[in-house]
């Protein structure tokens, strides 16, 4: 059963990232999920204002977001350099956080047995949220997380008198490079200890099934206008050359890195080289085309130096 606001007075929300679960859950709606979309920001916070409202039984323009915060490790500028278009990718993410109002926290990356790690971003989030909300009084704390590490934080909002909602994502899929199920989980401790648990991967798949226009508006679009920042313009004249590195090789077909969704292409398309003789990191020219399901993909493809590495 909904609250009942007495008297519809506003209702103060803030949403509150673990940056790294976002980027996953992007990333899987973006690659593998049937939709083939981007989770838009703008599009996101629209659905929590709906979802709150909804909850407190009241109107979405009486729920007012008056903070948002994103928190994720991050690499140095020298090891981003090293990593092919990482920097231009991590500007471009900033830009689109900062046009919808989202402030970003990040600590480096720590070197862990040789894997990069976050170290210590879920008790900077943890502590940045409760001082937070003992300072502004939210009525509602919005986390898009999955981590059990975060229950402690909910008991400490609820003693404050303040609900949470926790956007959660429960999936799994086939690793198209290695073969290996993949399985993304929500902890059973945080979904039970929130005020307000919101399955996300249902919600959204019944949604986009009935086609319901506050899910549609919670990816970027795709079509030839620019989506706020999350789609940012570009030059797809079919005569320009670009160059990039080979992200990715799978069985007669990959992906080659470059702004902002990296672009697929066959083996068809390749001139003048073998499939089997490219490697990831091998730097390519190509042109930029729309296929017909709308996607950006790479076509007459030649290795960027007319030979072999």
């Amino acid at each position: 059963m909904p609250t009942v606001n007495a008297g519809n007075q506003a209702l103060k929300v803030g949403v509150f990232y673990d940056g790294s679960y976002y980027t996953h859950v992007s990333n899987y709606y973006n690659y593998v999920h049937s939709h083939r979309r981007r989770i838009h920001i703008g599009g996101l916070h629209d659905y929590v204002k709906h979802m709150v409202a909804e909850r407190e039984g009241t109107k979405p323009n009486l729920c007012h977001i008056i903070d948002a915060h994103f928190f994720r490790g991050r690499f140095s500028a020298r090891e981003a350099n090293e990593k092919a278009n990482q920097l231009y990718h991590d500007r471009v993410f900033d830009d689109v956080l900062m046009y919808n109002n989202v402030q970003t926290h990040y600590l480096p990356l720590k070197d862990m047995m040789g894997r990069k790690k976050e170290k210590g971003i879920d008790v900077l989030m943890a502590l940045e949220t409760y001082e937070l909300c003992m300072l502004k009084r939210y009525d509602v704390v919005v986390l898009v997380a999955s981590d059990g590490d975060h229950v402690p934080l909910v008991r400490k909002l609820h003693a404050l008198g303040c609900k949470t909602m926790l956007l959660g994502w429960d999936f799994e899929f086939t690793d198209a490079e290695t073969g290996e199920q993949q399985y993304t989980r929500t902890s059973t401790d945080l979904w039970n200890e929130v005020t307000y648990p919101l399955p996300m991967h249902d919600l959204i798949d019944e949604g986009l099934k009935d086609d319901d226009e506050l899910i549609r508006d919670f990816f970027v679009m795709r079509d030839d206008r620019p989506r706020d920042m999350d789609e940012l313009p570009m030059d797809l004249d079919p005569e320009s050359r670009h160059q990039s590195s080979v992200m990715s090789l799978m069985n007669g077909y990959g992906f080659i890195r470059f702004p902002d969704n990296n672009l697929f292409f066959l083996r068809e398309d390749l001139i003048d080289v073998e499939f089997g003789d490219l490697h990831v990191g091998d730097m390519l020219e190509f042109n930029v085309a729309v296929n017909s399901r709308g996607q950006r993909v790479a076509k007459h493809i030649k290795r960027a130096d007319g030979g072999a590495n």
